[in-house]
């Protein structure tokens, strides 16, 4: 086993308390004091049959709205709390409209998540203008936490990872290969380009039908009559919340594994988790 720091061995301990963390469907019915069934049961049909072809089309908007816009500064401090009230406030407009207003609101609130990703990303010490990087962002919304019906020993971080390992280790090859090319002109940086374009397209859709699962979920916790806006509100936090954590989690292991391999970092990883919680 690779010998790691202690400063390391801990920040693998604090990435594992988040991506092991209670799925957002278990915090939600937690929130609203009703199983997440019994709120799915209460969503328009229409809103149900729209809301996947809205998530895939928010997830290509968001990752040309945000990843592309952040200034490539690796290492700048990342602003949750900036992208955490942007997203109360959207939720929160939504909520005076009720099912209507949510697939309004969608794009808007996925675009934000995008972009605090994409800043959490950049604060672990990645640049966004790295093609990799950017299908890692896209991956986090892939990342669900913990289910009720999942077995302690194993690791829900790296179960998510394995489904998309095939669609994910070929879309970074292929943005690693193309990143290195775009230094042989004009004409290889457009097909580079275009490429890279092809690419993160196939890892959006594998990611934007395992979100759509969790959107609707959201959406459905949304229309529970609590407060109205001001549940639209805290829904929506509880769900960027999440989300922040898993891209803090992820790049924290990212960044672990450039310096000692996925594989060294993933059996620390595994071996920390059997140990029992310090008392």
């Amino acid at each position: 086993m690779t010998l790691l720091t202690q400063q390391d061995a801990l920040a693998i301990r604090h990435a594992m308390a988040l991506l092991e963390a209670p799925s957002f469907t278990i915090q939600a019915a937690n929130l609203v004091g009703k199983p997440i069934e019994w709120s799915l049961s209460k969503l328009p049909a229409l809103v149900k049959n729209k809301i996947q072809d809205v998530v895939h089309s928010a997830l290509y908007k968001a990752v040309d709205a945000a990843l592309y816009t952040l200034d490539d500064d690796p290492a700048r401090v990342a602003s949750p709390k900036t992208h955490k009230l942007a997203v109360a406030a959207s939720g929160a407009v939504s909520g005076f409209f009720g099912a209507a207003g949510l697939l309004v609101e969608l794009p808007i609130s996925t675009t934000i998540m995008m972009r605090s990703v994409a800043d959490i990303a950049r604060s672990e010490g990645f640049s966004l203008s790295d093609f990799s990087v950017k299908a890692a962002c896209v991956e986090v919304f892939a990342l669900g936490g913990t289910q009720e019906s999942d077995d302690a020993a194993d690791s829900a971080y790296y179960t998510s990872r394995a489904v998309l390992a095939d669609i994910t280790r070929h879309a970074s090859r292929e943005l690693i290969g193309i990143a290195s090319k775009k230094s042989a002109g004009k004409a290889s940086a457009r097909m580079s380009t275009s490429q890279a374009g092809k690419t993160l397209a196939k890892l959006i859709d594998a990611v934007a039908t395992r979100l759509g699962v969790t959107m609707t979920e959201k959406m459905a916790a949304q229309i529970v009559p609590v407060i109205g806006a001001a549940s639209g509100a805290a829904i929506n936090t509880l769900f960027i919340h999440h989300y922040q954590n898993m891209a803090k989690g992820h790049f924290i292991i990212k960044r672990l594994e450039q310096q000692y391999g996925e594989e060294a970092i993933r059996s620390a990883y595994l071996e920390i988790k059997k140990q029992p919680l310090p008392t």
